[in-house]
């Protein structure tokens, strides 16, 4: 038997015996890196700063006390962001604060003149002066002497502004509520002594260049030197005002 020509063999194969192998899954797309947004140029305020503002004007502003100034507290905390541009800062005290004790403040921040932030900062500033205070308790009706005080720095606040410069001011004047030892010595805490009690008997002196008056009347307060009280005169039963002159004189205008 002859045998078939090789392409007629190859031809007569099943055509499995010639499929391809299969062809590799395509490689994944390499990751693409985005572009980020960028954020808009601004101003970023640290609080270190802010706080720097606040202080510079509470001290400039305690300076016309006279006293030793020192910043307790600034109740701010935080960055600040804002937009981009010239800033400025405005610190408003309340109108009549004078400088010392708590308070709170406003802070205005301006970029290219225009208002961004309008915060209220609560404040607490100490302010030391001397003063005079009390070496001792003292009682209510007690006159003082100059044993009785000294001075010594105490805080504005203590004292609402209002206290004695020097000792002399409150030598001879009296008590009128008791007071602890090393406690600030107010003027309103004092009084004159009076010189004229009420119900006494003085005389009323009326003069000018010319003439002198005197008659008798009968106090209708108590006077210190210089206070002025009502008086009436025994004679004719009117009452007049006056200013204590001593123990004993009660001078009226003529």
């Amino acid at each position: 038997m002859r045998s078939l020509p090789v392409t007629l063999m190859l031809l007569a194969l099943p055509l499995c015996a010639f499929a391809l192998p299969p062809l590799p899954p395509p490689p994944l797309p390499l990751p693409v890196a985005l572009p980020k947004a960028v954020e808009p140029a601004g101003n970023l305020v640290s609080e270190g700063e802010l706080k720097r503002v606040v202080e510079n004007f509470l001290v400039q502003k305690a300076s016309a006390l006279k006293a030793q100034v020192s910043v307790k507290r600034i109740g701010y905390q935080g960055e600040m962001k804002l937009p981009a541009g010239r800033v400025s800062f405005e610190v408003i005290a309340p109108e009549r604060w004078e400088g010392y004790g708590n308070a709170s403040v406003a802070l205005v921040v301006r970029v290219d003149d225009q208002v961004k932030k309008n915060l209220t900062v609560p404040v607490e500033v100490e302010a030391l002066a001397e003063m005079v205070v009390a070496t001792r308790t003292l009682e209510r009706g007690e006159v003082l002497s100059a044993s009785d005080l000294t001075l010594a720095r105490r805080d504005l606040a203590q004292v609402q502004g209002r206290f004695l410069k020097s000792t002399e001011e409150a030598i001879g004047l009296r008590v009128k509520n008791a007071l602890r030892a090393n406690s600030p010595v107010r003027g309103d805490y004092l009084e004159r002594v009076p010189l004229v009690k009420s119900g006494q008997m003085v005389t009323i002196l009326a003069e000018n260049e010319v003439v002198r008056i005197t008659a008798t009347g009968q106090a209708k307060g108590s006077g210190a030197l210089g206070e002025s009280i009502m008086v009436r005169n025994v004679v004719s039963q009117k009452d007049v005002a006056g200013r204590v002159m001593d123990a004993t004189t009660v001078r009226v205008d003529f």
